[in-house]
């Protein structure tokens, strides 16, 4: 057992200070107070540097202990900006011609699941950072067009830029070693200061509680940290540098031509003014408040390196940098030591650096997330009242809602809210490194302060009411077979039971809310999917139209097999549960026969000339299918499950129950496929698909002409390439074609594309179901891969086709390039580039090339998951 896997027992204390900084507060819901919501417009990038958060903090590679009553991250300028680079710039949703982005170069590392080992990179351009450039030349452009990116303005020609590594290192829970390293790779000197800078989130000016910390500079050189919560801290920082302070607290005069809050005299900005615009009043000459920085002004030699060392740890130290080389290398290879164990199976140093920087940014991405519903509706005492109409507005309905965790963000910039079924999804690559905090996850969003009264989970921050694929059952029990096969036992029960109880009310929220006839055909909305639909799935439609939805119906049917499941593991020492895994297979049952189309209602879904599941359009004038050939038609694939004689010979009274049914209700006994007929051994199978549709799906989704990409399996067929789908209605016309790159209509806002491109979170689902229907069918059931070739294999071959196809999309292959930087010769061939991946959201349909946000390692990151080798 490694030195990491020991702080992993101990979960409390060496957890206390981590990543949990967002990189972007502003432009969020949570700092709105607008009239008409309007969160890009009331909280700007240009406003950040002065404005006082209300409910979190934001840093440029920054760390905070849990509770964000305390915050650290580095601050630079080359002498050329216009302002600090306090933190990272972007551009909001209304300026991106493909909705918000971020526009910097960054990479995360290394991490450790306790932080105890953290490291990340900037590049820092020496140039002025072209801040006007990007706006305006992405306000020029249309939805056709490419983003115009940082790479785009040359800022990094004759490599003009540093190389800032940023590296943590925990000599204790509440030490922490800091090492700032810049490379200057240009070819001249130049000029670098660089600020570490120390505040506190400002908890005293919103009327709950008037206790004021402080920073205060001691005869030492010290910054030493005076807080009820946090005692006896300091930050020490090598080299003697300036220190400025100033405080927390919003620029109102700047901002809004306004008088300050009552006693506020130094300004959040006041770091900038004094560095930036040479106003040494700007900062305190007393050298004290709630923000401060140590000042270090660099100039390195071309092609050289300079490092700077900081300590925030107890304030009694006296000699912070006698051991401090010697543990940062510790930590360093107690990292090494982590990863190797986890890494022992797998082959090669390409993939094994791949995997490791994605889990690097599975936990660079958690965040503290603080937001109280019911608080941020009616506003705070000490401020102005919002607008009444908030009241009526977003999220009004979830009062109560008050999160206040850590949480694994689906990108800390362009995404740093959670959401429901990214958060499913990010489980299973973190339950590699760290089951427990994998598991209270998923724990979370099934609480009271999340979960609504009414059983619904919340969907993200924009929208709670919004609805997600139902993914949370399936994510609980992955997670929780992944973890007793690393401990061993039965298994975490407790956690599993504790999920279960609170999905039935979710289960039961999805059959009362969305089966609007009470059909077992189900809607959702746009279900995550953003543009693939005809149009907005979840718009409000006219009286007595509605979609039924193959993919919502599919994902329910996938919900009731996952809790039968669940049920019947926990059986196996509670036979109360054998009752409950009785009415989760009769609800598979009930949907299966409702989208099969041998119910009463003959609602089926399958076009027989198409062979292919699509949407119906119902209306009074009768049903029409939307002939869209697009991973909603493809999802009936994952609704899969074979169980064992053993399982279920261990539930007798649901095995009597289901033989039953089966004996008595032919009508259903017909739906279960071939489960007379034992497979593989003594396994039985329940699908949505017999034989012929089975093979009729894979046909399609095995096309490359079709679905099937070198890299992995496309969200839409690449026949409406040539054959775009146009639906016409009242006149107008709504036209869906094949898209590879970024979306060209403004569905969502328009920053994601389910026309086209590969997405990893279904990719998984196609290939886990792949693999439980070769667990039932065996090497004896092949397909033609890919279709038209005239080779068969068996699924599980297929399977491991797809997740080569998919895990290429980051490895360099034979003739030395990454398809995810697709035409990019800096990236694919730049020393210090090259190795340094990005986890995008989704990828190109035709080249892999990464789009859509660049760091959202949440579900992109279950990369590191399909690295790792079957069974481990």
């Amino acid at each position: 057992m490694t030195a990491e896997h020991e702080r992993l027992r101990d979960v409390g204390p060496w957890r206390t200070f981590g990543p949990y900084l967002a990189e972007r507060q502003w432009g969020t819901v949570r700092e709105d107070y607008s009239a008409a919501g309007e969160p890009w417009n009331f909280t700007t990038h240009d406003m950040a540097r002065s404005y006082t958060y209300r409910w979190g903090e934001d840093g440029l590679g920054g760390i905070s202990d849990d509770q964000q009553l305390l915050c650290f991250a580095p601050a630079f300028w080359n002498g050329q900006d216009p302002i600090l680079k306090e933190r990272l710039f972007g551009l909001s949703g209304p300026e991106g011609n493909h909705g918000e982005d971020v526009k910097e170069l960054y990479y995360y590392l290394d991490n450790t699941p306790t932080h105890s080992y953290m490291r990340m990179l900037y590049k820092y351009p020496q140039h002025a950072f072209p801040y006007d450039w990007l706006v305006q030349q992405n306000a020029k452009r249309t939805r056709d067009d490419p983003e115009f990116e940082l790479a785009d303005t040359a800022v990094f020609r004759e490599d003009k830029y540093f190389d800032i590594f940023i590296e943590y290192a925990k000599a204790g829970p509440q030490d922490v070693l800091i090492t700032i390293t810049a490379h200057n790779r240009g070819p001249q000197a130049a000029p670098l200061h660089v600020l570490p800078t120390l505040w506190f989130r400002n908890t005293w000016a919103w009327g709950d509680d008037d206790y004021y910390p402080d920073l205060r500079a001691t005869d030492d050189g010290c910054i030493a940290v005076e807080h009820r919560d946090l005692p006896g801290l300091a930050l020490h920082a090598d080299g003697a540098p300036a220190l400025l302070f100033c405080d927390n607290e919003t620029n109102a005069p700047r901002l809004y031509r306004a008088a300050p809050r009552p006693g506020a005299k130094f300004f959040k900005d006041g770091l900038n003014e004094c560095v930036v615009g040479g106003h040494a009043a700007a900062v305190n000459a007393d050298r004290g408040g709630t923000k401060a920085a140590a000042h270090y002004v660099l100039t390195i030699e071309a092609g050289e390196s300079q490092t700077l060392r900081l300590r925030l740890g107890p304030n009694d130290l006296a000699t912070p940098f006698a051991d401090f080389d010697a543990l940062v290398a510790q930590r360093r290879q107690e990292a090494d030591a982590f990863y190797g164990a986890l890494q022992c199976d797998l082959a090669g140093a390409d993939a094994r650096a791949v995997q490791r920087q994605a889990l690097a940014g599975m936990l660079w991405n958690k965040q503290f997330y603080d937001y109280d519903v019911r608080r941020w509706l009616a506003g705070d005492p000490t401020l102005p009242a919002p607008p009444a109409s908030r009241l009526e507005g977003r999220n009004a309905d979830w009062l109560h809602v008050r999160n206040h965790d850590i949480i694994s963000m689906p990108d800390n910039w362009e995404y740093p809210w959670y959401a429901a079924w990214d958060l499913a999804f990010h489980a299973v690559p973190l339950a590699l490194v760290d089951p427990e905090f994998a598991k209270s996850q998923l724990r979370l969003l099934c609480h009271d302060r999340y979960m609504h009264a009414n059983g619904q989970l919340p969907a993200y921050e924009w929208q709670f009411g919004d609805v997600n694929p139902p993914v949370h059952a399936w994510a609980t029990f992955r997670v929780f077979k992944m973890d007793q096969k690393q401990c061993g036992g039965p298994g975490d029960v407790a956690f599993l039971e504790t999920v279960f109880h609170r999905l039935l009310l979710n289960f039961t929220w999805w059959v009362n809310r969305k089966d609007t006839a009470g059909r077992n055909i189900f809607e959702g909305g746009f279900l995550g999917l953003d543009n693939i639909g005809v149009f907005d799935r979840s718009a409000p439609m006219p009286p007595g139209v509605y979609i039924e939805q193959a993919d919502g119906t599919a994902w329910m049917a996938l919900y009731a097999l996952n809790l039968m499941r669940m049920a019947l593991e926990l059986a196996q020492t509670n036979p109360v549960y054998e009752d409950l895994a009785g009415k989760y297979f009769e609800h598979f049952l009930a949907i299966a026969q409702a989208m099969t189309g041998f119910g009463p209602h003959d609602i089926d879904m399958w076009d027989e000339e198409d062979e292919f599941y699509y949407d119906v359009l119902k209306s009074p004038q009768g049903r029409t299918p939307l002939k869209v050939r697009s991973m909603v038609g493809l999802v009936p694939l994952f609704a899969v499950e074979v169980l064992d004689d053993e399982l279920l010979c261990n539930a007798p009274q649901f095995l009597a129950r289901m033989n039953w049914i089966l004996a008595n209700r032919p009508d259903l006994a017909g739906l279960v496929s071939r489960w007379q007929e034992p497979g593989k051994g003594d396994r039985h199978l329940l699908s949505l698909l017999r034989g012929h549709r089975l093979k009729a799906l894979l046909r399609r989704m095995l096309d490359e002409a079709e679905f099937l990409s070198a890299h992995g399996v496309r969200a839409l067929s690449k026949y409406h390439l040539d054959h775009p789908y146009v639906f016409r209605t009242d006149g107008k016309s709504f036209t869906v074609d094949y898209e590879p790159s970024e979306s060209t209509t403004s569905l969502y806002g328009g920053n994601s594309n389910w026309r086209g491109p590969v997405w990893f979170p279904v990719n998984y689902m196609l290939i886990e179901g792949l693999q439980r229907f070769h667990h039932y069918y065996g090497d004896d059931f092949k397909v033609e891969f890919p279709t038209g070739s005239g080779q068969y294999s068996t699924l599980l071959a297929i399977a491991e086709q797809l997740t080569a196809r998919l895990t290429g999309l980051f490895l360099r292959g034979e003739n030395g390039q990454r398809p995810c930087f697709g035409a990019d010769a800096q990236q694919q061939t730049d020393p210090h580039f090259k190795d340094y991946l990005l986890f995008h959201e989704y990828f190109h349909g035709d080249t892999g090339q990464g789009l859509g946000a660049s760091h959202q390692t949440g579900w992109t990151g279950l990369v590191a998951k399909l690295l790792q080798p079957r069974g481990k």
